[in-house]
């Protein structure tokens, strides 16, 4: 199959570094166009457990992720391949990390979608959940997990 936009969901674990590599890889194979998406979840955002307002530190996230973006655009550039990236704030009670992955993977159109994944199990799946897992139940185009 070939793959002419393939969008990968970046979070900076070890797991989605290893998918923005494979990502590169079939970019650099097919000629595909990347974009990698970073989603900043306003949902995690915990004001109370600090002495900074929610406001501000929902723009610490924003600058964090934007810095994250910027250290994965050059690794882009020096890779040779045609990319965007993309910051997208998930605001509380507007849905699920997944659901936005999702959302954006058919608005870019992508043919493709990368993730990593944890491969947590037991316990620690059951309270963490697995965005990579949810992704695979709602996506509508191909998904490639990379075990991280």
């Amino acid at each position: 199959m070939t793959y002419q936009r393939i969008m990968v969901a970046a979070d900076g674990s070890e797991a989605s570094k290893l998918a923005l590599q494979e990502a590169i890889r079939l970019s650099q194979d097919q000629k595909a166009e990347i974009r990698v998406v970073h989603i900043v979840d306003e949902n995690y955002v915990n004001a109370a457990e600090t002495h900074i307002d929610y406001a501000t530190l929902c723009q610490a996230y924003r600058e964090e992720g934007l810095k994250f973006l910027d250290k994965i655009s050059k690794k882009l550039r020096q890779a040779k391949v045609s990319f965007d990236c993309q910051l997208i704030e998930l605001k509380p009670f507007t849905g699920k990390v997944a659901e936005k992955i999702v959302s954006e993977s058919q608005t870019w159109p992508a043919d493709l979608l990368v993730l990593g994944t944890h491969g947590r199990r037991g316990l620690n799946h059951f309270i963490l959940g697995s965005v990579a897992e949810n992704v695979i139940r709602i996506a509508t185009t191909p998904v490639l997990l990379i075990r991280g």
